[in-house]
C-alpha cells in the first residue's frame, strides 16, 4: 500500500438533519384584508372621540387659550417641585421648617393656579395639553 491509500479517509455519507415542518401557507391577500379592516376600526374610533384641544384663534377667546397654557406649564411644575419635595422629605435633606415652608408655598401656588382658572372659566381638568401619540401632558 502508497502512503497515500493508507492515509485517505474512507467517504462516509453524512446524514441529513431531518427538515422541520412547514408552517401552512398564510393567505397574504387575507392576512392583507384583515389588517386593513382593523386598521379602518382603529381609525374610525378615534375619528368618533373628541378632536385633540387646539389653540383658538378666535379674538375673543384668545385671552382664555393664553391663559389655559400658561396655567397648564404652571401646573405641571408645581407638581414636577411637589415631587421632588417629597424625595427630598424621604431622604431627609429637607429640615421640618424646609419642609413646612415647601408644602406651605405649593399649596398657595396651586391656589393661585385654581382661582386664576376659575376667572377664564377653566376648570382644572382643563389644564393640560395634548402631546399627540405621547399622551396628555398631565
Amino acid at each position: 500500500m502508497t502512503r497515500r491509500q493508507t492515509t485517505r479517509r474512507r467517504h462516509v455519507p453524512r446524514r441529513r438533519a431531518a427538515k422541520p415542518p412547514r408552517p401552512k401557507a398564510i393567505d397574504v391577500a387575507t392576512a392583507e384584508v384583515a389588517e386593513l379592516e382593523s386598521m379602518r376600526h382603529e381609525l374610525e374610533r378615534l375619528a368618533s372621540t373628541s378632536s385633540p384641544p387646539r389653540w383658538n384663534a378666535d379674538p375673543d377667546e384668545v385671552r382664555k387659550s393664553v391663559a389655559k397654557l400658561v396655567l397648564t406649564l404652571v401646573e405641571f411644575i408645581r407638581q414636577l417641585l411637589e415631587r421632588q419635595a417629597i424625595r427630598r422629605m424621604e431622604a431627609g435633606t429637607l429640615t421640618e421648617d424646609q419642609t413646612e415652608a415647601v408644602g406651605l408655598a405649593l399649596m398657595r401656588l396651586e391656589e393661585t393656579v385654581r382661582e386664576i382658572a376659575a376667572q377664564f372659566d377653566l376648570a382644572p381638568e382643563d389644564l393640560t395639553l395634548d402631546l399627540g401619540p405621547v399622551g396628555r401632558l398631565m
